[in-house]
């Protein structure tokens, strides 16, 4: 077998790789459905992709063999010599960064308009994700496809009025597009996760005119964090809100995950 058609499972092997709970790492071994993954953005032949936690190489493997040049984050040493052979594979188009990816500049170590791809760390993939969804717009990043627990996933994807439905919705909804582009079993992990997993894929879309999105933080912050009471209460927090909710036709009376992304968008504006 040639050193390309290495299984996974005995790179591991060989570099005596285990996952780490301490990390929230959870390795794919199946290079078809890394192949999948490697596929939801699109075309990747050219592109610039950022990678975080690559492990033991997998998905970096499915994402060189689509022609893109990746820079990988990678926190856990244990994993950097496998990284390393990947890396003399294939000159010149992988770059690794040891590194805390919730420390990283990403836009000085990627540039501007590279697709993310990433089977995320559980224990901070929503923190990343939060980072990369706030800041300037457009973002640095041109998509984000990136492995979450499903319900995560539907959480980024979820219509007002479902319990799914929450800040989360909202911080994702308002500038860009959400979709899951495929279910993943737990049993396609080693070790397998208690849940069933998903790749969420983003698109920026054009920022709404006139919204300060520090505003519609606080709003959602403040409404979502009692999400069982009424606006007229949860929004008493944030000055002026509860009034300009009244002004702008939308009830006091409601609760938040009745409140539409565009009416959210219409209170922040006001208040911006």
């Amino acid at each position: 077998m040639s050193d390309e058609q290495e299984p996974l499972r005995s790179v591991i092997a060989r570099h005596g790789l285990s996952a780490s709970k301490a990390l929230g790492q959870n390795f794919i071994l199946d290079r078809q459905l890394l192949a999948r993954i490697a596929a939801v953005p699109g075309k990747l032949s050219g592109q610039s992709v950022y990678e975080v936690g690559p492990g033991p190489g997998g998905l970096t493997n499915a994402l060189l063999d689509a022609g893109a040049s990746v820079v990988a984050v990678e926190r856990d040493r244990r994993c950097i010599p496998a990284l390393e052979e990947l890396q003399q594979r294939h000159e010149g188009r992988l770059k690794l960064l040891q590194a805390d990816a919730l420390g990283v500049d990403e836009s000085a170590v990627v540039g501007d308009g590279a697709h993310v791809v990433a089977n995320l760390p559980y224990n901070v993939g929503t923190a990343l994700l939060l980072k990369w969804l706030s800041g300037d717009w457009p973002p640095w990043w041109r998509s984000l496809t990136l492995m979450f627990q499903k319900e995560v996933a539907d959480r980024l994807v979820a219509a007002p009025g479902s319990d799914a439905y929450g800040r989360l919705s909202v911080a994702a909804q308002w500038r860009s597009h959400p979709r899951i582009g495929l279910t993943v079993n737990r049993s396609a992990f080693v070790p397998p996760p208690k849940v069933t997993s998903a790749v969420v894929h983003i698109e920026p879309a054009e920022q709404p005119t006139g919204v300060d999105p520090g505003v519609i933080e606080r709003l959602t912050e403040a409404a979502f964090g009692q999400r069982r009471k009424m606006l007229r209460s949860s929004l008493k927090q944030v000055a002026g809100a509860v009034e300009t909710a009244k002004s702008l036709g939308i009830d006091p009376q409601r609760r938040a995950e009745t409140v539409s992304v565009h009416e959210w968008v219409k209170l922040a504006r006001a208040l911006s």
